[in-house]
């Protein structure tokens, strides 16, 4: 019989990614697979695209279980926030929905959690101990805590109140493209974010992931602190991996 492996989708505001993960490396075992995320992405029709996700990957995955991460927090299984998504989202009960129509078990879980169990198990933090601080800096800030490798669910420090804004609409890549920031300019807004999360948190290490993290070089030095701060390695794996994990451990 051929070994099977817990799937893992990450759905996004544009795509929905899948691929089986071979938890001992933390590697996809084929090739991922992404549709696009349906125009009206309703809790429905998002299931409909991660059951045909599953049906893809059956010989790979068959009755194992399936993580799937989601922009919104996830709280046992309910979907409470809806900021990007289709509104009908608020008060889904997403994991039993799934489970009734797929017959697996599921782990639904915030994107940016999954990124940071990723990270722990495979990327960056791996053999860390203590806290961890995730951030991922895209279109708002995710951020993800781990203490001695348990997550804290559903951080939303990406909301935090800097000078009198949201940090995320300060400090976010979005707003250096906005903004038109130089690299300079723009660590300095990291750097008032980063210092008020190392003085609320005392972590032992930050983790950077989201697309800019790529060029990491650029800004990264330009931050004084006192906390290991290094970027995320997984990078568009994260969330698949860590939610294969999640879900293989729930």
């Amino acid at each position: 019989m051929a070994k099977t492996y817990p799937l893992g989708i990450d759905v996004g505001g544009s795509g929905i990614k899948g691929a089986p993960v071979d938890l001992k490396t933390g590697e996809f075992v084929a090739d991922r697979l992404r549709i696009p995320t349906p125009k009206k992405s309703t809790p429905d029709a998002v299931a409909d695209v991660i059951a045909e996700i599953a049906e893809h990957f059956e010989d790979e995955t068959s009755g194992e279980a399936i993580g799937i991460t989601f922009p919104a927090v996830v709280m046992h299984g309910v979907v409470k926030t809806a900021a990007n998504v289709d509104k009908s989202w608020i008060d889904t009960d997403i994991e039993k929905l799934l489970e009734k129509k797929l017959d697996r078990q599921i782990s639904f879980i915030n994107d940016a959690d999954a990124a940071g169990i990723g990270e722990l198990q495979y990327g960056a933090a791996k053999d860390t101990k203590g806290l961890v601080v995730l951030t991922t800096l895209g279109t708002g800030i995710g951020t993800a805590i781990l203490n001695n490798g348990v997550l804290v669910p559903n951080s939303e420090l990406g909301h935090l109140e800097i000078d009198g804004h949201d940090a995320e609409t300060r400090a976010a890549d979005s707003a250096r493209e906005r903004d038109d920031l130089s690299w300079e300019k723009w660590a300095e807004r990291l750097q008032s974010y980063y210092t008020m999360l190392e003085n609320l948190l005392w972590p032992d290490l930050i983790v950077v992931g989201g697309g800019v993290s790529k060029k990491h070089e650029k800004f990264l030095p330009l931050l004084d602190l006192r906390t290991p701060i290094v970027p995320a390695k997984l990078q568009n794996a994260a969330g698949i991996v860590g939610a294969a994990w999640q879900a293989a451990n729930k």
